[in-house]
């Protein structure tokens, strides 16, 4: 039995349909409002999937929730508030544990000699960003080089911005997971070596953007991983109402911040599809010689992506593919299954990799490996 705490919220529902497509189950869906779970299960056409009623600020209620299950999917939120208690209610009941969101802060409050002494796995960051941004150069390194010495990328989207996710950004800026204008220079972080660009164009944006240098502690993870000499991260923004208030988050209050990331990304979307666009150019030596690969992965909003990569990790954990203690999710999964198993969810809009640098993915054919 797989459960799903706040299984039927947008990122929940989108975990449900992606476990449903990949045949896991059977499925136990749960939070405080068992009439939007029904409402959702009666949505889908495969199943099983059962709704249990339960409260995450109350640890009777929370463990009940998760006897009898092998794994606990936390897809609840803002993550900053929830802690690490739904972590360590899977790991009393003998469940392994996997988290969306669960950044560096709940990395370093569960302590990884107690999920490798009872044999348990809690997999973190298991979502879009952080997750399948990682995952993917990793993969690509994996599969195309001996050794890579350059990484770029580029990461955009235009999707809402829920009450969770909007205080969950607020807060990741308050902790101060990345650092603006930084790269990666050999084997370490340099800082103010970046500039803003705008009215850049890219594959698979709609149109020019505005495209902002930041490297987080996920991307210093990947860097450090794959031992680049070079490595640049960008935030790519499209045109729209969005944009502006990137700029203002840290004048703003909490409350008023996260208010204005809702309004802004619902007008963003007014009359505009949304999108989500990954883009990678990796170089280094393959069999002795020098080469360029891309990458652009695609998606239509955020919980479908983050859906995806949450089910690849629970097939992980239940083909045992991962071991015991405590892992950010892209850092410890096979790159080459992973990817795999994420095309086979069918989340994606497409994913193409191609010789050359970026401009050419704008012949490539969509889908296409």
């Amino acid at each position: 039995m797989i459960a799903v705490l706040g299984g039927y919220g947008e990122v929940g529902k989108a975990v449900v349909r992606a476990l449903l497509a990949l045949r896991s189950g059977p499925l136990r869906i749960g939070g405080r409002d068992p009439v939007s779970a029904e409402a959702f299960v009666r949505t889908l056409d495969q199943g099983p999937v059962e709704v249990v009623t339960v409260d995450i600020n109350d640890a009777g209620s929370l463990e009940r929730f998760v006897h009898g299950c092998t794994v606990l999917v936390n897809c609840a939120g803002p993550s900053h508030r929830i802690g690490e208690g739904p972590a360590l209610t899977a790991l009393r009941a003998g469940a392994d544990y996997l988290d969306v969101a669960g950044d560096e802060r709940l990395h370093a409050r569960l302590d990884d000699r107690a999920w490798r002494e009872q044999g348990r796995r809690a997999l973190l960051s298991a979502g879009l960003q952080p997750g399948l941004t990682a995952l993917l150069p990793l993969w690509l390194a994996h599969t195309g080089f001996d050794r890579v010495t350059s990484l770029t990328s580029y990461f955009g989207l235009r999707d809402l911005f829920t009450a969770v996710a909007a205080e969950d950004y607020r807060q990741s800026v308050e902790d101060g997971i990345g650092q603006p204008r930084a790269a990666w220079r050999n084997g370490g972080v340099r800082t103010g070596v970046l500039i803003r660009k705008k009215g850049v164009g890219l594959p698979f944006f709609p149109g020019p953007v505005t495209v902002m240098p930041y490297l987080n502690q996920e991307a210093e993870r990947v860097a450090a991983a794959l031992e680049l000499e070079h490595g640049d991260w960008y935030t790519a923004l499209a045109d729209g109402p969005m944009r502006s208030v990137f700029d203002r988050l840290h004048t703003c209050s909490r409350e008023d911040a996260c208010m204005q990331l809702q309004r802004m990304s619902r007008l963003d979307l007014a009359g505009r599809a949304p999108f989500v666009t990954l883009l990678l150019r990796m170089t280094g030596h393959r069999e002795g010689k020098e080469r360029t690969c891309s990458l652009a992965l695609r998606g239509h909003r955020n919980a479908d992506l983050t859906g995806a990569l949450a089910a690849v990790a629970v097939d992980a954990l239940a083909r045992v593919d991962v071991p015991a203690g405590r892992h950010f999710a892209a850092m410890v999964l096979d790159p080459g299954a992973a990817v795999e198993t994420l095309l086979a969810t069918g989340m994606t809009a497409g994913l193409s990799v191609i010789e050359g640098p970026l401009e050419a993915l704008n012949e490539a054919e969509e889908g296409v490996l």
